[in-house]
């Protein structure tokens, strides 16, 4: 199966996980008006003055869009969300309506962005289980860096890639995951169904979309971004959790490791 075609797999995964979505709606709403923000302590010194510099911020793989209207909340005076299902576009657009949100809602494959995002962004913003679903790098890399104004802010807040070395079901230590190829192997997975500690209650696995997802080594992410042109201003790594993804081993042994990274880079 071609990278459409897989892309294309994904979306309907995706339009399957907005009923979870759906069910969050009057909570996200609730949360986002009252001036909530939905990003992890690392994220903040990376965020926290948006006010003061971007005007402009591009969320790409915004999923329901509460992610993107949080940065609102930090003081962008305007956000773009762009994400491959239609079912979660039409969610954010609803936040945003209810809210009255400075907000424009794309949907889009990531890699097929349209033009007119060219040069508009004082903020690309994605990560919190993006780039897993990118089937090229390269490509992806690319659009990051055509969207992005002369000057503009490249930020990334993602899971690790080596958690994936690693059995969910781990309890007492981490074991390694018998079906992890490698960190370095390029192997593209498929599977259906989603994770009880994420998404629940969809119905019948067996009637679900199929999903493919595919790990990069940071290296290669970060070597994609240089090759296009941006600079790297910070890297850094954390043992900091977005979302519950050894729900049975202890805090201390989880935060043996890292969990998450993040980079913020310039045009």
């Amino acid at each position: 199966m071609d990278t459409l075609n897989k892309n294309q797999s994904n979306r309907k995964a995706w339009n399957e996980a907005a009923r979870f979505y759906e069910k969050e709606l009057e909570k996200s709403v609730s949360f986002l008006r009252n001036g909530g923000y939905h990003f992890c302590e690392p994220e903040l010194k990376f965020l926290k003055d948006l006010k003061e510099w971007c005007h402009t911020a591009v969320h790409l793989q915004c999923a329901a869009g509460h992610d993107t209207l949080s940065l609102i909340n930090l003081g962008a005076k305007k956000v773009i969300g762009v994400d491959i299902s239609d079912k979660m576009i039409e969610l954010a657009r609803e936040k945003s309506r209810r809210l009255q949100m400075n907000a424009e809602w794309i949907h889009s494959d990531i890699l097929s962005c349209p033009k007119n995002l060219d040069g508009t962004a004082d903020l690309v913003y994605t990560g919190r289980g993006a780039l897993n679903w990118i089937m090229d790098i390269e490509a992806w890399a690319n659009v990051v860096y055509r969207i992005m104004k002369k000057g503009g802010r490249f930020y990334i807040f993602e899971g690790h890639p080596i958690t994936c070395l690693f059995d969910m079901s781990s309890k007492e230590t981490l074991q390694l995951d018998p079906e992890f190829k490698g960190y370095f192997n390029e192997k593209i997975y498929n599977s259906k169904g989603w994770s009880e500690s994420y998404i629940k209650d969809l119905g019948d696995e067996n009637k679900l979309s199929e999903k493919y997802e595919k790990v990069w080594p940071i290296s290669r992410v970060i070597s994609a971004l240089i090759k296009v042109g941006l600079r790297l201003e910070c890297f850094e790594e954390y043992p900091d959790k977005f979302w519950e993804e050894f729900p049975l081993l202890k805090e201390d042994e989880r935060k043996k490791f890292p969990n998450t990274f993040s980079l913020l880079m310039f045009k």
